[in-house]
């Protein structure tokens, strides 16, 4: 990719992800640099800045905006503060990649892509499976009639939350802990993308099954209905320590069953069965799923094309599972919101 000038990144928050997953993704692109980083913690922020090489660490989001080496933003805080960062990164003329969800409401969601659309800078939703080549493959195949029209899908996004996740996502309701606003906005995403289909209304059921406490669910399950008229299953959860990711569809003349797809890496499989006879699909070469989106992101920024998953994609994943929260809360099927 030819960049036209180098991008200063600045990470507004000091998270797992943003060390394990974004900083080695950005450092993969030409003439892409982490500047600085920020944490509400000095401390913190001059700890985590030094393990990562990263030159610059601030206490405060104005600080961080303020820094005229820093053009792209990452947002990877606890979800209610995203709304406030993003109004405040767009005002700075700075553009925005937000981790999922994107925030709290589909009001504060609107709000966010609104100020940015009218700042001027591109936002995106840090969807990264829709990176995937199996995703993509899938979303190919559907499209060029493959399995004739889709009737139904399946995705098993059941896994074991890791202990050094185990903080504020199994407790904190107000800052939108719950398996429903930290996985089940990725199998909407993915759903989306690879069906090329809105989801109309949920059905869903949570629970706690060990690790969750107070009004936080750590398991659903649950229905979608797309407009298309094909019903989705979905099963996540934080609990579940044996068992591996799966995404299925079924059409009217053949079905694909992908594995080990909904983690980001390795890339799973995917198999396409009419019949009787089984066939591996080619995906391609795997690359990194978060390399994919932080070179399109950069790309949209320099002016071609637009990211993986736009702040549009980011608000109407927040909107199903708010839908699907709501139906598990009132024994109910509920209408997705999307404005």
């Amino acid at each position: 990719m030819n960049i036209g000038k180098p991008h200063g990144w600045g990470f507004i928050g000091a998270s797992d992800i943003a060390r394990n997953a974004m900083i080695p993704a950005i450092r993969a692109q030409p003439h892409n640099f982490v500047k600085a980083v920020m944490s509400s913690n000095l401390e913190r922020a001059k700890q985590y800045a030094s393990e990562t090489d990263i030159p610059v660490a601030y206490d405060s989001v104005a600080a961080l905006l303020a820094d005229p080496d820093i053009d792209i933003v990452y947002i990877s805080t606890t979800n209610e503060l995203h709304h406030s960062q993003t109004l405040a990164a767009a005002k700075a003329g700075k553009h925005v990649l937000c981790e999922k969800p994107l925030t709290m409401s589909i009001e504060a969601a609107t709000e966010m892509v609104k100020a940015c659309r009218d700042a001027g800078v591109v936002m995106g939703t840090n969807h990264h499976l829709r990176n995937a080549g199996a995703h993509r493959t899938m979303r190919r195949m559907i499209a060029e009639g493959k399995i004739g029209q889709p009737l139904a899908a399946r995705v098993f996004h059941a896994v074991y939350l890791p202990p050094r996740l185990q903080g504020w996502r199994l407790h904190k309701p107000e800052a939108g802990g719950g398996v429903i606003l930290d996985i089940t906005v990725h199998d909407t995403d993915t759903l989306r993308f690879v069906l090329n289909d809105d989801v109309e209304s949920v059905t869903a059921f949570s629970s706690q099954q060990g690790l969750a406490s107070g009004a936080v669910e750590d398991t659903v399950m649950g229905v979608m209905r797309f407009r298309s008229g094909l019903l989705a299953q979905f099963h996540d959860a934080f609990t579940i320590k044996h068992a591996g990711t799966g995404f299925q569809v079924h059409g009217t003349e053949a079905s694909l069953f992908a594995a080990g797809v909904m983690k980001p890496n390795p890339p799973g499989k995917v198999f396409l069965q009419h019949e009787d006879k089984m066939e591996e699909v080619d995906t391609g070469e795997h690359e990194d799923v978060y390399v994919v989106g932080v070179r399109n992101f950069v790309q949209a920024v320099e002016g071609h094309g637009s990211p993986s998953a736009t702040g549009e994609d980011g608000l109407h994943s927040l909107a199903v599972a708010l839908a699907a929260r709501e139906s598990a809360r009132m024994g109910a099927s509920v209408r997705v919101r999307y404005q």
